[in-house]
């Protein structure tokens, strides 16, 4: 099991398509797809900004994570998103390690990948994200 790096960052926004636009006008942002994840309760949108991805994601309700997310703290940074190799491996390591996980198996994310998510009080405070990409 290893941690590649970060595979993206979160943002959690209230308009996906002006998201999307601002992030198109100021930093030349490329769309790479979008997609409802309608057992998350979202719709995303993954950009590239360089050789970067930002994960834009919009509430499907108020009654949502992520809508719940922007009732308290409003538009902005969601989650930080690490890449893996092995993604049942890593989970099993992270609760032998002491971190709490929200999901104890991987479920669908972004364009079929493989995530599942450990809870920010394990990560100081930060909702991080365990991505297989292939």
């Amino acid at each position: 099991m290893q941690v590649r790096g970060i595979h993206h960052l979160g943002v959690a926004v209230a308009d996906i398509d002006e998201s999307i636009s601002t992030y198109e006008r100021l930093f030349g942002a490329r769309l790479e797809g979008r997609d409802e994840l309608s057992e998350q309760g979202v719709n995303a949108a993954s950009l590239f900004v360089g050789e970067s991805r930002v994960e834009l994601v919009a509430p499907t309700g108020e009654d949502t994570h992520v809508g719940r997310f922007l009732a308290r703290r409003g538009p902005g940074m969601h989650h930080v998103a690490l890449e893996t190799d092995d993604i049942e491996g890593t989970l099993r390591r992270l609760v032998r390690e002491g971190a709490e996980l929200i999901d104890e198996t991987p479920r669908r994310g972004l364009f079929g990948l493989e995530v599942a998510f450990v809870h920010p009080s394990s990560v100081h405070g930060v909702l991080t994200e365990v991505v297989f990409d292939g």
